[in-house]
């Protein structure tokens, strides 16, 4: 299998090259990426839980998916490719915001991210791939905000820093 690559970026999301993957997150290089939330017309999130097998954060709870556009890709192509490949579904989605966010883990490996957070709304159930997600389940907003306060470690690092950027631009924007 060949190792994908990211795509660099300064801070103002300028390309400035390519980086296998692995790579990046060992040197903590800023790299683009994206955030997908995908909430249900109760206002519910659907969030993933990453798969056993996973080489960091492991059966951690997350943001419905997430993931590194590939070069040529626009944010929202790259969020509807990895919604499917790991979900199941498409869905229109939206761009909200972006930002920058610095996010080292246990393994010694950072996650440098310019991530471009976007939405989009389904009331069905995903298909989920197992090789990608072990779990799924819909969780009010503020239920998630709630639980992260008492069970932190049950969450990805990144999750919980997209969250709080999410939560706080939900309460200052009418989506």
């Amino acid at each position: 299998m060949i190792e994908e690559n990211v795509i660099l970026v300064n801070q103002a999301d300028e390309q400035i090259g390519l980086m296998p993957k692995l790579e990046a997150h060992e040197k903590a290089v800023l790299h683009r990426a994206f955030s997908v939330f995908v909430l249900n017309s109760k206002n519910e999130i659907m969030l993933q839980q990453r798969a056993h097998h996973k080489y960091h954060s492991p059966l951690l709870w997350t943001n419905t998916c997430c993931s590194h556009q590939r070069e040529g890709e626009t944010n929202i192509e790259a969020g509807n490719r990895r919604l499917f490949e790991e979900m199941g579904f498409n869905t229109e989605l939206k761009e909200l915001f972006h930002f920058i966010y610095k996010a080292p883990f246990d393994n010694g490996l950072t996650e440098h991210e310019l991530d471009h957070v976007m939405i989009g709304y389904y009331d069905e159930s995903p298909i989920i791939n197992k090789d990608e997600v072990e779990s799924w389940k819909w969780m009010a907003i503020d239920e998630v905000k709630k639980d992260m306060e008492v069970h932190p470690e049950i969450y990805t690092v990144w999750f919980k820093i997209i969250f709080d950027e999410f939560y706080h631009f939900l309460e200052d924007h009418k989506i």
